[in-house]
């Protein structure tokens, strides 16, 4: 017997990349987490928590945290609303908009949770198709006529930057909500934050997953229009982040020198790391976030895959279509590239 919804039952769940237990000998580049430590005063501020921090509830709207950022990127902190990773934040936005009847719209291929979190709603979802250059398709995007259109900016899988004129076009046109998902922005050369304050119907998202090494912290941030927040803010859990999260990510993000040179590092060690692989016969797309998109020399991904698996090497085989042929591999630490660099040599 079947006690869930229809849309529920059918559907597919996402699936994330895999997570081997700490400590387990495994070059681990399959989930673009960062391969260097978070800030020293966001480890310190984890170290002296008071556990009366632990017995209370968190504040609901995440305060600390919102001034904190806000300081970083020069808005009032009602403009800035906090999440379980960004993730919970992308969940809200379908929550709160999608249903049956309802469009929910991206550029494909791109992060396959944005089908996920419609299927759920039981939302219509709608792919167009990105064109070999990962060029976004622009009037594509507005014929669709979502009701929420998701751009991730940088995109991933792809790793390509997405050009902010495009993004405005999207936003002036849209009749509904534009999500702008800058996951990877702190590997980029540009972002889209200030059309925010241009455009009513734009929420920028970011995640301190990526850029400020704190993945496992679950802890995401979105920008927008405070009247647009205060329909979100309708759905949210309560405590959705706890108290750990917001003290440990308000440290974390007033240390921008700490994030900016890890950024750096992963930014030249992407440039080196595309050069092996071209060396190596690889098609290589341009990146400007902290993995790269790869196609082996005869598009055998998954049994590259597969044979790195065995050797302790993890990465990121997609086998759907576009991507079947192709591999997403995590930048990591100068050693973990050059061991990667060597097995692929052995391998090919």
């Amino acid at each position: 017997m079947n006690y869930f919804r229809k849309s529920i039952h059918e559907m597919s769940g996402y699936v994330p990349g895999e997570q081997p237990p700490l400590g387990t000998k495994i070059i681990k580049l399959n989930s673009n987490e960062n391969p260097y430590p978070p800030s020293p005063k966001a480890l310190k501020v984890l170290q002296e928590i008071d556990g009366e921090m632990l017995r209370r509830y968190p504040d609901p709207t995440g305060k600390s945290f919102r001034i904190a950022a806000s300081k970083v990127f020069g808005v009032a902190d009602d403009w800035i609303v906090v999440g379980n990773g960004s993730d919970d934040l992308l969940n809200l936005i379908v929550r709160a908009v999608g249903e049956s009847g309802k469009q929910i719209v991206c550029p494909a291929p791109t992060y396959v949770l944005y089908r996920t979190l419609a299927e759920i709603q039981d939302a219509e979802f709608v792919e167009v198709p990105y064109p070999d250059d990962y060029k976004l398709p622009v009037d594509l995007l507005i014929a669709a006529r979502g009701a929420v259109t998701f751009v991730a900016s940088p995109n991933s899988p792809s790793g390509t930057a997405i050009s902010v004129a495009d993004l405005e076009k999207l936003a002036k046109e849209l009749s509904g909500i534009l999500v702008i998902d800058e996951a990877y922005v702190d590997f980029a050369e540009d972002n889209a934050l200030n059309l925010t304050k241009k455009y009513s119907n734009v929420i920028i998202l970011r995640t301190l997953s990526k850029g400020y090494s704190l993945a496992g912290l679950r802890l995401g941030f979105g920008i927008a229009n405070p009247a647009l927040l205060a329909e979100l803010n309708k759905i949210k859990d309560s405590y959705n982040v706890d108290a750990l999260a917001y003290a440990v990510g308000a440290a974390a993000i007033a240390d921008r020198d700490h994030k900016t040179a890890n950024a750096e590092k992963i930014k030249a060690s992407r440039a080196k790391l595309a050069v092996s692989f071209k060396e190596l016969g690889f098609d290589v797309w341009p990146s400007q976030t902290n993995f790269l998109l790869v196609r082996p020399p005869n598009g055998d991904a998954e049994r590259i895959y597969q044979t790195l698996k065995v050797r302790g090497i993890l990465i990121r085989y997609f086998n759907q279509p576009r991507l079947e042929d192709k591999l997403r591999i995590s930048v990591g630490t100068e050693e973990q590239n050059q061991i990667l660099v060597k097995t692929l040599k052995e391998i090919l």
